[in-house]
């Protein structure tokens, strides 16, 4: 799966963030490392949405980029 992720350079390094997981976000020294702590961050995303919505009632949608 993709995300589209959002960079800024910053006097430490870089920071990045998910647009589409709201508080989703990592940082890094380089831009390299930035993206690659962001995958981790979105994993763990996902892994806490999965744990607290495990007992909900759920459905899946699937949505095509036009």
């Amino acid at each position: 799966m993709r995300y589209k992720v959002n960079l800024k350079k910053t006097d430490e390094g870089y920071s990045v963030w998910v647009l589409g997981l709201p508080g989703c976000w990592s940082q890094g020294k380089t831009e390299a490392e930035a993206l690659e702590n962001i995958k981790d961050a979105i994993e763990a995303y996902l892994e806490t949405v999965e744990e607290l919505t495990k007992d909900k009632e759920s459905r899946y949608v699937e949505v095509t980029n036009a």
